[in-house]
């Protein structure tokens, strides 16, 4: 397979959230035009056999190639993911970890969260010009660091302004060359180790203090919040309740759109769940890290 003539994208997930892989994929695979293969790489934090053989059948290989990495293999030796205080799982964190995963020839590498659909061509953003910059990524609902639910509270002690840019971490574009080079991802696990009681969004809040001032700021088409309308978006993202559950409340047409692309799909007889297991996942996820805190792993 040409390297350079083909787009790589990585995910992440749980079993929990795993179906929101399937229309996002086919989402992609839908929307893809241009003459690019794609390798779509998804990090497995526990997916079931039965869900990935099933999704093998959802795109072309000629066109797609699924390719699967297993979680246990992405932190390296030395490293440890904090625990925070968050609902976030430990997926999360590793997209972190994802540009030394992958072949060192690749120079570029697209990360999305599950919780995502393409409504352009993936090509698009993948051709973007990053300039001198590690990342590309859009401005996030927060808008600079010192948001007040988000963003990077301690900038100060940091040496940033108030009104520096704060992205959303759910879509970026690598530069894997300088990533590798400048070290990033130990940078980011360091971030969050020495200023834990400042993290809020898991290591959105890391990536933000390593790469304040050092991403070229994306389209917000390419990072849509599915809570905003929008006539035509590049990609829609569910930042909140997922379209999944039965208490999703973002637009409904970004939830129509999800199902659409999942009816092309095994899994197109899909019901809403009960939004109550979102409740007590979360739930969950705190307990396990006030547990993992207690013990001190």
């Amino acid at each position: 397979m040409d390297k350079k003539n083909t787009i790589s994208i990585i995910v992440a997930s749980d079993n929990h959230y795993a179906i929101l892989i399937a229309a996002l994929l086919k989402s992609i695979d839908v929307n893809h035009h241009t003459e690019e293969h794609i390798d779509f790489y998804i990090i497995d934090d526990g997916i079931s056999a039965k869900f990935k053989r099933q999704l093998m059948g959802v795109v072309a290989s000629e066109r797609i190639s699924i390719k699967w990495i297993d979680a246990n293999t992405m932190v390296p030796e030395g490293f440890s993911i904090p625990i925070d205080n968050s609902a976030f799982p430990r997926t999360t964190y590793l997209r972190v970890f994802s540009p030394y995963v992958l072949d060192k020839e690749l120079e570029r590498l697209i990360y999305l969260d599950v919780d995502t659909i393409v409504q352009g061509d993936i090509s698009g953003l993948w051709h973007t010009p990053l300039g001198n910059n590690v990342i590309a990524a859009a401005i996030d609902v927060g808008k600079t660091l010192d948001c007040a639910w988000g963003g990077v509270p301690n900038f100060a002690e940091l040496g940033l302004t108030a009104d520096t840019k704060y992205f959303n971490a759910g879509v970026l574009l690598i530069d894997l060359v300088k990533w590798r080079r400048d070290d990033i991802s130990a940078k980011v696990v360091k971030a969050l180790h020495d200023h834990k009681r400042h993290v809020r969004l898991a290591d959105q809040y890391g990536l933000n203090v390593v790469l304040a001032n050092r991403w070229e700021v994306l389209d917000p088409r390419w990072n849509w919040f599915a809570f905003a309308d929008h006539d035509q978006p590049f990609l829609v993202h569910f930042l909140d309740v997922k379209p999944i559950f039965t208490t999703y409340h973002s637009h409904e047409k970004w939830r129509s759109e999800f199902f659409r692309y999942l009816a092309l799909t095994p899994w197109k007889d899909f019901k809403p769940i009960n939004g109550n297991r979102r409740v007590f996942r979360k739930a969950y996820n705190k307990i396990k890290k006030r547990l993992m805190k207690l013990i001190g792993a």
